[in-house]
């Protein structure tokens, strides 16, 4: 296994690595505290509300993605960072003193999530970038693996450490704790050695820079086909958010503990898949379409599950093909694009990843809410095979050039 954590061997990167997975776990905490307190505290079970959240925590990244991208391509990635996890954990204290004191408002949710989005949207594409000044190009898709598997297991752990906060406490505290965990990440990024980070030249400033990203991503076949993918399954796939919670509450009839088990049990499945896509020196497109075949095929066969733990098993199935998934996404595009292009493609992928979740969550939300969580969940399946579906069509459509070429 020496080889799957080759990454660490590097000290910035180990550094980075050890205030990342402190922060992961908060985050996860705060985004299982915030679905169940929009779900179960101030709306009767009402998971339209939560798509409603996700929207608006998510959507900003969709609406300033030139912004975003030219920030990451044009500035200090470590500073960027260092302001957006600063407001981040500020942020977290807000709501959680809110909910603490007892006066918080569904309106109130709203506003802060919006908030966390307009703020994350700067933060992902300098924080997915940041890895390339902490690693060199030979263990970059190593390290984008480790991310993903530091980021999963923070959905392990965050979740059911919420879940007992929650039964224990209450909700509030639990965004109190998030907040504190940023000072991890803050701490590490200040012990950095400055000297050894990898800093590329920067873009340069020119008219039109803001949408060269679009342009460039326009020009590639493989890269559009990727997006396209991601697109498809984000938009109607990762809301597991509401999958979970409404499967948890509505089919089970569990309470927060029991939302919490299920979250981490899919995190497990995520953790295995990160880990896995570590050990491969680089991304496969074969791996993509595997992974968007067993992801929609998994949400399929979850709809169906019978009880509690059924559901739990094949959403731990379902956690390592979405890993496979997305972190195989993420490493190729990375891998496949121009350094001095990476932050602004980046801002696409991720704007894609979270951007399209206001348009299908509260989509998801409203079957969910009129048909049922299983009805939500085989639309998540349907999207899967529809990725699937054009991936092998790319695949296809790559083969036929290629034997076109060779008969020239």
């Amino acid at each position: 296994m020496s080889g799957t954590f080759r990454s660490l061997r590097i000290y910035n990167y180990r550094l980075w690595a050890s205030g990342a997975i402190v922060s992961n776990i908060g985050t996860w905490m705060q985004r299982t505290a915030q679905d169940w307190l929009v779900l179960a505290e101030l709306t009767h079970h009402k998971a339209s509300a939560v798509g409603i959240v996700m929207g608006l925590q998510f959507g900003p990244a969709l609406v300033l993605l030139p912004i975003t991208g030219y920030a990451a391509d044009h500035y200090d990635r470590r500073k960027i960072l260092l302001a957006t996890q600063t407001l981040l954990g500020l942020l977290a204290l807000g709501l959680g003193l809110l909910t603490v004191t007892g006066i918080v408002r569904l309106w109130q949710v709203d506003i802060f999530a919006l908030l966390l989005g307009c703020v994350a949207a700067f933060d992902a594409p300098a924080r997915q970038t940041f890895v390339s000044e902490l690693v060199d190009e030979t263990h970059l898709s190593n390290a984008v693996a480790l991310n993903s598997t530091s980021f999963n297991a923070g959905r392990t752990i965050g979740p059911a450490i919420a879940g007992l906060l929650i039964a224990g406490i209450g909700t509030g505290w639990v965004f109190l704790v998030n907040a504190l965990s940023y000072i991890a990440v803050i701490g590490a990024m200040l012990l950095l050695r400055k000297d050894d980070l990898n800093v590329r030249e920067r873009a340069v400033r020119t008219r039109g820079s803001l949408g060269e990203g679009f342009r460039y991503v326009w020009r590639r076949r493989d890269l559009r086909t990727v997006l396209l993918m991601l697109a498809i399954v984000g938009m109607f796939g990762l809301n597991f958010p509401i999958f979970l919670s409404t499967m948890a509450v509505s089919a089970f009839h569990l309470g927060a503990d029991g939302y919490g088990l299920l979250t981490s049990a899919m995190a497990i499945g995520s953790v295995s898949g990160a880990l896995l896509s570590a050990r491969r020196e680089r991304p496969r497109f074969r791996f993509l379409i595997g992974g968007a075949a067993v992801f929609g095929a998994g949400c399929l066969l979850a709809a169906l599950t019978p009880n509690y733990w059924a559901f739990g098993v094949v959403m731990l199935v379902v956690g390592v093909a979405t890993q496979t998934f997305t972190t195989s996404t993420n490493a190729m595009v990375q891998l496949g694009t121009d350094p001095m292009m990476r932050g602004r493609v980046m801002a696409i992928l991720l704007a894609i990843a979270m951007g399209t979740t206001p348009i299908g969550a509260p989509i998801v939300g409203w079957i969910a809410d009129h048909a049922g969580p299983r009805w939500a969940l085989a639309v998540g399946g349907a999207a899967g095979i529809a990725a699937m579906l054009v991936g092998l069509r790319y695949l296809l459509a790559r083969k036929t050039d290629a034997s076109a070429a060779a008969a020239d």
